[in-house]
């Protein structure tokens, strides 16, 4: 009888975790053996049990995912990773191919397609979510580093990061404009141009930025 395969979840949020363990615990072949909440905790979680693949967030506290990923390349190579994110710019696919990442699985993919990812990540193969740019992939794969863009972050204003870091902290368009003393049109114009430099197009996913970058905590 073939032993089932043996998959680690990292994801700080608990919902998500707890539905990620019921959707892999689901399929006959698969057996969460461990979870973490934080980057620091995934690291450990895969060394103590090495298992064939880890499902990692990119957007961790304490260790942020990109970091985790390298971490647990260098202790444990053997096991396979998919970076789960809600990140599409193609600076963080770039980033988490490099640090080790074998897939790449946007957080907005159904049932089939993460299901997808980890099976096509065990048996060998790379697995990125088709919404990932194909430039991005094939630039990645035949190693054309010049292809790697200019950070989203790079391009943001003073300003549009100030209005990030309040974004992350929970602050509404009113007290965002209050606290700045600028117009609430004027806010909700920074909030439009930040969703279309970072590519994010929800308050959680600004946030998520925002905590990678060390602007907040969660």
């Amino acid at each position: 009888m073939r032993r089932k395969w043996r998959i680690v979840i990292a994801e700080d949020y608990t919902i998500l975790r707890e539905g990620l363990r019921a959707l892999i615990s689901s399929n006959p072949d698969l057996e969460v053996v461990g979870e973490a909440g934080d980057g620091k905790e995934a690291i450990l979680c895969v060394e103590k049990h090495a298992p064939d693949l880890a499902l990692v967030d990119l957007s961790m506290p304490r260790t942020d995912g990109m970091d985790a990923i390298r971490e647990i390349k260098s202790r444990c190579p053997d096991t396979k990773i998919v970076a789960l994110t809600v990140h599409k710019a193609e600076e963080y696919v770039l980033a988490a191919l490099e640090a080790g990442a074998n897939g790449y699985v946007l957080k907005d993919a159904n049932r089939a397609e993460l299901m997808m990812a980890i099976q096509t990540v065990l048996d060998g193969n790379s697995y990125l979510s088709p919404a990932v740019s194909v430039q991005v992939i094939e630039g990645y794969l035949e190693g054309k580093k010049d292809l790697k863009p200019t950070s989203s972050w790079e391009t943001l204003t003073k300003r549009e990061r100030q209005v990030l870091k309040l974004i992350a902290e929970g602050q509404k368009n009113k007290e965002i404009a209050d606290y700045l003393c600028v117009s609430v049109k004027t806010v909700e114009k920074h909030r439009a141009n930040l969703m279309e430099k970072l590519d994010l197009h929800s308050a959680s996913a600004l946030t998520a930025f925002a905590v990678e970058r060390g602007l907040t905590t969660k």
